[in-house]
């Protein structure tokens, strides 16, 4: 029994993909398009350096001083997948002048706070008497120790690579590293990156340069040698073999990750998988709730709120068991009606549970208030001085005046008469703690979501860019606003009063030490991204947490689909979705498409192509399906209209590029389901009403959150939809998906499931992918 428990465990975890690739660059934020090729690197197309760093990495290869031509070719190649772009100096910005190579290039007058691109262009073109007035009092005597002393810093000063995928090929998760992984001929059956990376570089890297004197070696800080300025190496007098070299340095392309063979990574071109031919779903509730959240004790309930304000505990019955949702409506689990003021786009907007919730029982809400009605609902106005707005100036919207709604996110706590918080059925409807409050100046666009990283355990808060038609304040491309943007929290480390006062906090949180406030000090530390209308819908991907995507509702053409990156900017209102935007008011000011690098939609779809009748679109943005349920589905993006207008699967092509297409797929309601559904007129498709969001459990089933009720994604053969996966003849949750955790319906704490412990004994001392 136990090596048929060990053989079905090993065949379960083979039909996972870890995966962490997608184009990402080093310091966590996205590629963006140059131009023009790279003069020195030759890079092009989607890349995570500029042409001032390519100059610079010109100057590092130079300072190398390699004497053999095949050698030198190839460390070019990793150099060029590596470069520094934080100066180990002092930033500094001279000011154009005569003293230069070029008119256009900083003067020699002294440095000045801030220096961003043109430093090291400047001390590569100056003469001798200009280059020593830019070191000013520096501790370097000329450019050379510089150079030597750039390359010595690199790890130390935050490093960034060219190549789109360097996140991945330096491993980014593990700790930073100077070499990229260089492949080693290995490349397994599940990896889609390009037949190159069959090439064993690494040895040819060996045998070409292991006898050659490197300056400044490259290599030397992974051999544990102290690196100091002007000193050469050999190869061979830090690595013993070839084979010593390669376990260094030398990696696969296995699993969704990458390697370096020489060149720009490129992947497959395979041919996309065929979509699936239809979804089939089962409806199991009658209510209409916006948001489903599942406990945090693995079992099989999930926490379901309404835009009124009330939060219930659920229990979710097995998929095809006739059962419905285990729902008591008169007796919710937390009730904040008298506190929430709900309207069309208004209300409580979401919920989440502290990572450790089964410890601490810490509970947050975010819904809006109304402060005419509750006199707790206070705060400073989106609409200030600091942002260039003056709330007296924009008038009443649909009856309220601005800044008479806030969005609040408060902190509760579960019941103490249970012994443990997942015991608890009911929460203390007192707030233990007022984490943000932010005045709104319209009454639309608020978005409203939040989410704990998985991996990082901070608070992500979605905020609309406040309404009005066309961001008619600028807010989302203001970097000073908070509107238009997703904010990330820390709310572990609570600063006192007189922090937050001092600070300018909107509420009790801290700041994150690596928000992208820090490279670019013009944005508010609150801030992971910005550029959005109306984030509708965020999400992780279980199996690859760096995939955060995120809905974002469009004004009247394009509903979009955006992979949410640090310091990234979506675009609005410059852009709605892939085309520019013309807006018709510029109260704030207008943002030109050259000033920004818009990260573009990886998904999305035209208004015309839905719900003409409604002459209307709006798009809800959903989860990567991981369920075993529907094998068909598993690994693409689901998503849908507000209007019902349609659901899109969306598949990543080839596999851990950032590439999608979508198909909008038909969809059937089974005839056995526990809750009969009701059809659209002339139609055997189901009458879903409006689609509000989607919810997912613990066994990662999705669902659907419409107006109608709850509708869970099915077996397609009970819709009698072909699925060349699924096993119809036995009715067990077999697929390309790992095991979900066992379930119960106990109200107990679960204990960790058996799967989990053997993945820690078998990988402890590796760093597993989706960590």
């Amino acid at each position: 029994m136990g090596v048929y428990m060990m053989v079905f465990f090993f065949f379960e975890m083979s039909l996972v993909q870890l995966s962490l690739a997608h184009p990402l660059c080093t310091d966590s934020k996205a590629p963006f398009v140059q131009k023009t090729p790279l003069s020195f690197c030759g890079y092009s197309g989607s890349i995570c350096c500029n042409s001032t760093q390519d100059a610079l990495l010109k100057t590092q290869f130079q300072a190398i001083n390699v004497s053999d031509s095949v050698c030198g070719s190839l460390l070019k190649s990793i150099l060029c997948a590596k470069l520094s772009c934080q100066e180990p100096h002092d930033r500094c910005k001279p000011k154009p002048g005569p003293n230069m190579v070029g008119s256009d290039q900083p003067s020699c007058q002294s440095p000045g706070p801030g220096f961003a691109e043109f430093c090291f262009d400047a001390l590569v073109d100056a003469d001798t008497e200009c280059r020593q007035k830019l070191l000013g009092t520096k501790s370097w005597s000329s450019f050379d120790l510089l150079v030597s002393a750039s390359t010595n810093k690199l790890s130390e000063t935050g490093l960034q690579r060219c190549d789109q995928f360097s996140a991945e090929l330096f491993r980014i998760k593990s700790g930073p590293r100077d070499i990229p992984v260089l492949c080693n001929s290995t490349v397994s059956d599940n990896s889609t990156q390009s037949q190159q990376a069959a090439t064993d570089y690494c040895s040819e890297l060996w045998y070409k340069c292991q006898n050659i004197s490197i300056l400044n070696s490259p290599f030397s800080s992974q051999a544990g040698s102290q690196k100091q300025a002007n000193t050469t190496a050999k190869l061979t007098d830090l690595w013993q073999s070839k084979n010593a070299f390669c376990n260094e340095f030398g990696g696969a392309s296995i699993d969704g990750s990458v390697c370096f063979y020489g060149e720009q990574i490129s992947f497959n071109s395979s041919k996309t998988p065929s979509p699936p031919n239809g979804m089939c779903l089962e409806k199991i509730g009658n209510g209409s709730y916006l948001n489903m959240v599942p406990h945090p004790d693995k079992s099989n309930r999930v926490f379901l709120s309404d835009q009124p304000g009330k939060i219930w505990l659920a229990s979710v019955p097995e998929e095809e068991s006739g059962e419905v949702l285990g729902l008591n409506e008169a007796n919710p689990y937390l009730d904040l009606t008298d506190e929430v003021h709900a309207d069309t786009e208004l209300g409580m907007m979401g919920i989440a549970f502290h990572p450790n919730f089964q410890q601490n029982g810490r509970i947050f809400a975010s819904f809006n208030c109304d402060k005419a009605k509750w006199p707790e609902c206070s705060g400073r106005c989106a609409c200030n001085s600091d942002v260039g707005c003056d709330p007296s100036k924009l008038g009443s919207d649909n009856g309220a005046q601005p800044c008479q709604y806030h969005a609040i996110i408060a902190e509760f706590t579960t019941n103490e008469t249970a012994s443990e918080p997942s015991l608890a059925t009911s929460a203390k409807p007192t707030e233990v703690r007022r984490i943000f409050t932010m005045g709104l100046p319209y009454t639309s666009h608020h978005a409203g979501q939040i989410l704990f990283g998985p991996e990082d355990g901070y608070l992500y808060f979605m905020m609309g860019d406040g309404g009005g038609t066309g961001d008619p304040n600028n807010f989302a491309q203001n970097k000073k606003s908070l509107l238009g943007k997703i904010m990330r929290l820390d709310i572990d480390n609570i600063p006192s009063a007189r922090e937050t006062s001092n600070l300018g906090s909107w509420g009790n949180y801290s700041i994150p030490g690596d928000n992208p406030y820090i490279e670019d000090t013009q944005l508010n530390p609150e801030i992971w991204a910005l550029g959005f209308r109306n984030p509708w819908r965020c999400s992780f991907d279980y199996e690859r947490p760096s995939y955060f995507l995120c809905a974002d509702v469009g004004q009247d053409q394009y509903e979009e689909v955006d992979i949410v990156t640090k310091g990234g900017n979506f675009g609005w209102r410059v852009y709605e979705g892939p085309y520019l935007f013309n807006a018709s008011q510029s109260l704030g000011g207008n943002t030109s498409a050259s000033s920004i690098n818009p990260i573009f939609p990886v998904m999305g779809y035209n208004h015309s192509e839905v719900n003409n009748a409604e002459g209307s679109a709006s798009i809800t943005g959903g989860y990567y399906y991981r369920s075993t349920t529907d094998p068909c589905m598993y690994g693409r993006y689901v998503y849908a209209d507000l209007y019902a207008g349609g659901i899109w699967a969306g598949t990543e092509s080839p596999d851990d590029s950032g590439n999608f297409t979508t198909v909008k797929l038909p969809i059937s309601c089974a005839s056995d389901s526990p809750i009969k559904c009701d059809l659209e007129a002339q139609s055997s498709r189901p009458a879903l009403g409006y689609i509000f969001s989607f919810g997912e459990d613990n066994r990662k089933d999705v669902f659907i959150l419409a107006s109608s009720g709850v509708y869970r994604i099915a077996r397609p053969s009970r819709c009698s939809y072909a699925c060349s996966k699924e096993n119809t003849t036995n009715n067990t949750r077999t697929g390309s998906a790992p095991p979900p955790p066992p379930l119960s319906s106990s109200w107990s704490m679960l204990r960790r499931p058996c799967e989990e412990l053997m993945v820690a004994m078998l990988f402890s001392s590796q760093e597993l992918a989706f960590r």
